[in-house]
């Protein structure tokens, strides 16, 4: 096996180079600050999350030791702050981070222990998550993107640089892990799977997470993955293979992983008392402690007894200094939790096109119409087609969406105009469409995926979820701008896999922007104004309206642009408000027809414009909410909410709703057509609100 191979080579090879005195000062600062925790600051309830990196801290320190390139990123978990100290994090931003202070990682929004890093000019700690196997994809997407900026803008930096992904052996059973070995192996991406393997995802053996326990050993035939594995804390053997993975990785442009064992010393978390291992395992896992075979190694060979001491001295010493300084840190408001929720004007650090100087062209919410008519689809390759051109660092991908177009044809010929580096197909892993995006965002780029049908998000949900709260969990140091495209609901017929609208999920998860155009003219103007924003946008495109003929629009103009939040008064009167938006917008209008009715598109629902529904229902005193989602929990429910409070004294009527029935989408046409709002149903019960 290749591992082995790379383990029995050690014996030939000259000793790596190495700076072991800061290896020791950083593992003294690491081993100070777990203990610092578990001994005070956790039973002070001054901590209320500690994972402790003892029997890690080593081998991360080696590795972060390495990471010099300009642009190399790498991505850990919540046991991974001796690697952020490697990488130069100050421990009191480390301490601060964990209690919660103003400042640090996430100003007290987050756990302490989900680190990020931003540094332009030096290795950037990505933004970590809660959720294990998350790191991957994002990592994947970072290591895409070096690749796209040396090829395809000319950075040699860049081409120099690696993404590197840290993971423990529970994390090689996630769909991220497998998600992101598909994407590196089969693009050739320079990346890194450093694998952790300290036997245990808390309580569960990793013999429950992949055959026999080792990933190294069941990747060994794995194409286009080199393994390298061995003892993680055996200092001398640690400190070859890292350097000789990194170096592969960085000079081969390929993806290699590491799997260094390392015991884990503590429990999962300081809660945990590690009741499920024997005494006999726990006793043999101390005997394989870094720290005493790090102080073998080192002294008297290169470092004195004195030197050593003075070194556990000094780190307890920055230790305490670093606890006074975060506990002199004070709580921040809590009131700015309700900032960087989106752009709010005050730049992140790293993420998106902005960061590095980019501005968006003008644009106008004023339609020039030219031309004949477009359906959707034609409408929305355009924009696609012109944002491409005028933007070098715009991707779009998905699957499918390469040379067949996509399986609603959105994207043809995309690709023959701009070449499979910028229009490309994905495996088939929404988790990956969606990671692989955060990464590249996270890059500098603009990524605009594709998810095929709504229904297919479903996998994707950790990673959407993860995106969306990014500027808010890390006090907006970090941003992943995006466009995803997702087409929705029924189209001829209707079934539980291919016509979901569910456009609430999105709406509940804080930080995404949502567009639902019902028509070319406000598809273009909304896709623009997304790909030239600084947020993650959800665009949907309704199945039905992609070739309605009431959707079609002339060409509105190349600068074109709409504001997210402003309605449209599509239709206007006095008996009732009806307030619609995507697919039931043609529906709601023909109903409407010769009854005096405003009819509201909404045409973006988050942000939605409440002052537009708020002043027409303050004139007609009704108001009928139509959409084609279900009922129960539906946006309309928030809508309805919203009314009945802030414009209760002007009802003259219950607001009422008109929706599907809490049921998937039924495939047989006569079935659909029942359970979707028709003309007929949205007729009806306007004239019964407005004869209340």
């Amino acid at each position: 096996m290749a591992g082995n191979t790379a383990r029995l080579a050690l014996r030939n090879t000259p000793e790596v180079a190495v700076d072991w005195q800061v290896v020791l000062r950083h593992m003294a600062l690491s081993r100070a600050l777990d203990a610092m925790e578990e001994t005070r600051l956790v039973p002070e309830k001054k901590v209320l999350y500690q994972f402790s990196a003892r029997g890690h801290d080593m081998a991360q320190i080696l590795l972060g030791l390495r990471l010099d390139g300009r642009h190399d990123a790498v991505c850990g978990y919540y046991r991974s702050r001796p690697l952020l100290l490697s990488l130069g994090v100050d421990p009191e931003d480390a301490l601060g981070s964990a209690m919660g202070r103003a400042g640090g990682y996430s100003d007290g929004r987050d756990i302490g222990v989900v680190f990020n890093h931003p540094n332009p000019n030096g290795a950037t700690a990505l933004p970590m998550c809660g959720g294990v196997g998350a790191q991957y994809t994002p990592t994947a997407g970072w290591a895409q993107a070096l690749e796209f900026h040396a090829r395809m803008l000319g950075s040699a930096e860049h081409g120099r640089s690696i993404a590197v992904v840290l993971g423990g052996d529970g994390s090689v059973a996630s769909n991220g892990f497998w998600s992101a070995l598909t994407m590196a192996t089969t693009q050739r991406l320079p990346m890194l799977f450093y694998i952790e393997d300290n036997g245990f995802g808390i309580s569960v053996a990793s013999t429950m997470q992949t055959p026999g326990g080792n990933i190294a050993a069941n990747l060994a035939s794995w194409q286009g993955l080199k393994i390298f594995a061995g003892d993680g804390t055996d200092p001398a053997e640690a400190a070859q293979l890292t350097a000789d993975a990194v170096a592969y990785v960085r000079e081969k442009r390929a993806p290699a992983m590491l799997r260094l064992t390392v015991p884990r010393l503590q429990g999962h978390s300081f809660q945990d008392t590690q009741a499920y291992k024997s005494e006999k395992l726990v006793q043999a896992e101390r005997v394989r402690d870094p720290w005493d075979k790090l102080k073998a190694f080192l002294v008297p060979s290169q470092v004195t007894a004195a030197e050593w001491e003075g070194a556990v001295q000094t780190a307890a010493e920055t230790a305490e200094a670093a606890r006074l300084a975060a506990e002199a840190r004070p709580v921040a408001e809590p009131a700015t939790v309700l900032r960087h929720v989106f752009d709010d004007g005050e730049m992140q650090r790293m993420g998106g096109l902005r960061p590095s100087g980019w501005e968006p062209p003008p644009m106008s919410d004023t339609p020039r119409p030219e031309g004949q008519r477009l359906n959707m689809v034609t409408a929305i390759r355009r924009v696609l087609e012109q944002e491409l051109a005028s933007n070098p660092r715009m991707v779009v991908f998905g699957e499918d969406v390469g040379p067949k177009g996509g399986v609603h044809a959105v994207t043809l010929g995309l690709q023959d105009k701009f070449g499979a580096e910028r229009v490309f197909d994905t495996s088939l892993s929404e988790e990956g469409i969606i990671g692989r995006a955060v990464g590249m965002a996270l890059a500098g780029l603009l990524p605009v995926p594709e998810i095929q049908f709504r229904k297919y998000a479903e996998p994707a949900t950790e990673q959407l979820n993860d995106c969306g709260s990014m500027r808010w969990r890390t006090n907006n140091r970090f941003a992943a701008p995006m466009v995803v495209r997702m087409p929705v609901g029924f189209f001829k017929c209707g079934d539980p896999w291919h016509s979901q609208t569910n456009e609430v999920a999105f709406i509940h998860s804080p930080g995404w922007k949502v567009a639902a155009p019902s028509n070319a003219e406000d598809a273009v103007g909304l896709l623009r104004s997304a790909l030239r924003g600084n947020d993650p946008v959800i665009f949907l495109e309704h199945r039905a309206m992609l070739d309605h003929p009431w959707a079609r629009r002339p060409w509105p103009g190349d600068d074109f642009g709409l504001p997210f939040g402003k309605a449209r008064l599509v239709a206007e009167g006095q008996g009732a408000t009806l307030v619609t938006w995507g697919g039931m917008v043609d529906r709601c209008l023909e109903a409407a027809r010769g009854l005096s009715v405003d009819v509201i598109d909404l045409r973006t629902l988050v942000p939605w414009d409440r002052a537009a529904v708020l002043a027409s229902v303050s004139r007609t005193h009704r108001c009928l909410i139509v959409h084609e989602d279900l009922q129960t929990a539906g946006f309309g429910a928030e809508i309805a909410a919203v009314v009945a409070s802030e414009a209760f004294t002007a009802l003259d009527a219950p607001v009422e709703r008109l929706t599907m029935p809490d049921i998937p989408s039924p495939h047989n046409p006569a079935f659909l057509n029942w359970a979707v709002p028709s003309v007929a149903a949205i007729r009806a019960k306007l004239e019964d609100l407005m004869g209340f």
